[in-house]
């Protein structure tokens, strides 16, 4: 069976805001749902909660009266585990604890039919351990929704060590059947999202720990030049910084205390201050009511004059379309075929390269820009120069995107800069991720996009920045921080070293 027929009951254990999404997706699917909470009244308190949002898509014309009607009815909620046993599917959103959920799972086996199919929701703790304590552990599957489970897409069908291959194709099935996307993935820490999401806010708290930049103007760089839904910090806010740091400590510590995971002090400063997010009016920003509340605004250059002309030398590689608006601004663009560097100069001989991994003040005259997956559509750009860049170099270069429509933001001397670490250290984790069985290149690209809202999949990053940028960012990253957070994996390594060899090079 590849899914879940219409006659067939679905239970939802645990009626948190989760459980109640999860819910609220079979329901509107067609299931009769039974509701179950371990706690007395909560499952009716659920199911009202339930008749209220589909009294909401009724208003937004989202769903007919009719059918909610036919939806309401087909809501139960259950006294007791027995009352689930006529059930095809459960479906746990309990607490994230593996002992409470062990319990669980032992207690529904003694209840439910052999071909029912266990589902656990867990974010953060190994499928295979929650279904190691099972007399048929193979029937055990991770279903992981998304919050809201009803709005978002993206469901992770995770296979546990002991998993049967039809547990997972049925579960795979029912999702789809449930107007998910569904990702096949193996049971591994944080699953694909969680796994190859760390970089985007671990590199954001680097930046702001090396004092390079503010939260506000990361965040702006990250939306506004990098083309992300939302800032690291925002976003980590609206999680909560508790949930977000929770979660970033779970993967790191299920991976032997992997530095290239490892969570931030900054991070663990503001959770240990009760600065969680939204829920408790202040985080990275202040969320209160009063007259401290006002966002604070990014940094951006005071207006400054452009430059006369450029020259190109070498190949810009990723920034190559920058050309094209230099141009259109009305800035002559002159070409000079040199092997010896990929960077613009400026008419006082100062230079501008794309982030690379080295620092400004390895060199004489650079002003680092950051990178941008469409430089056309980027509203902001960010600068990195060292106190020994040439005051009239930065001025040139500042006036130069100014030129081309952007805003501009200039940060410390960071190597790798912003977007651009960030990305490369993406790429990297989901090389190793699919080098490791995890998932194939296609669902991690589709998890990224619709779990977390990337512009791009990491290998369609990959594809368009050339064949080895990532690597080599990395690397040249690496050399200046030894400590093994940036070592590129010998998976990143392979791909680019083949990637070599198809062109011809060694």
């Amino acid at each position: 069976m590849t899914g879940l027929d219409l006659s067939s009951p679905v239970a939802v254990v645990g009626t948190g805001t989760m459980g109640q999404g999860i819910a609220q997706v079979a329901l509107v699917a067609g299931h009769v749902v039974r509701l179950y909470d371990a706690v007395p009244g909560r499952a009716e308190e659920a199911a009202a909660a339930l008749a209220d949002r589909l009294d909401r898509l009724v208003a937004k014309e989202r769903m007919s009266a009719a059918d909610r009607e036919a939806a309401l009815a087909r809501l139960c909620p259950a006294a007791d585990l027995a009352d689930l046993a006529d059930c095809s599917l459960v479906v746990e959103a309990v607490v994230e604890r593996l002992q409470t959920k062990q319990e669980l799972f032992r207690a529904l086996e003694e209840v439910v039919d052999e071909d029912c199919l266990l589902a656990t929701n867990t974010s953060s703790l190994s499928v295979t351990a929650v279904g190691g304590a099972l007399r048929t552990p193979g029937r055990l599957v991770g279903l992981h929704f998304f919050n809201p489970a009803p709005l978002l897409p993206l469901v992770e069908v995770v296979s546990g060590f002991a998993t049967d291959v039809t547990s997972a194709t049925r579960a795979y099935g029912i999702a789809r059947a449930w107007g998910k996307t569904p990702v096949a993935c193996a049971d591994t820490p944080g699953f694909i999202v969680n796994r190859i999401a760390r970089p985007f806010y671990a590199e954001a708290f680097a930046v702001l720990e090396s004092q390079a930049a503010d939260p506000a103007t990361i965040d702006a760089v990250l939306r506004e030049c990098g083309g992300f839904r939302m800032g690291a910090f925002e976003l980590t806010d609206l999680i909560g910084q508790d949930v977000n740091e929770s979660v970033t400590h779970s993967v790191w510590r299920s991976f032997f205390q992997d530095v290239r995971f490892a969570p931030s002090l900054a991070q663990r400063r503001l959770v240990e201050s009760g600065r969680l997010g939204r829920k408790s009016g202040r985080g990275w920003y202040d969320y209160s009511d009063g007259a401290g509340a006002e966002r604070p605004e990014p940094h951006t250059a005071e207006k400054a004059e452009p430059p006369a002309y450029v020259v190109v030398e070498g190949d810009l590689g990723p920034a190559a379309e920058l050309l094209a608006l230099i141009r259109e601004a009305g800035i002559q663009v002159r070409e000079e075929d040199e092997d010896h560097g990929t960077r613009l100069v400026l008419p006082g001989g100062g230079q501008l390269a794309l982030a690379d991994g080295q620092t400004s003040v390895e060199f004489r005259d650079v002003v680092y820009f950051d990178l941008a997956p469409d430089y056309r559509r980027a509203t902001r750009i960010a600068l990195s120069a060292s106190q020994d860049t040439a005051p009239d170099t930065l001025t040139g270069a500042t006036g130069l995107f100014q030129a081309l429509g952007k805003d501009v933001s200039v940060i410390g001397d960071a190597p790798g800069m912003i977007v651009a670490r960030t990305v490369a250290r993406i790429i990297d984790l989901a090389h190793d991720a699919v080098a490791k069985g995890v998932a194939t290149e296609e669902d991690v690209d589709t998890a990224m996009r619709l779990g977390v809202n990337y512009p791009l999949g990491p290998f369609e990053w990959s594809r368009r920045l050339g064949r080895n940028w990532a690597y080599a960012l990395l690397d040249d990253l690496h050399l200046r921080d030894p400590s093994g957070r940036y070592a590129p994996s010998l998976a990143l390594y392979r791909h680019a070293y083949a990637s070599e060899k198809r062109e011809g090079t060694s």
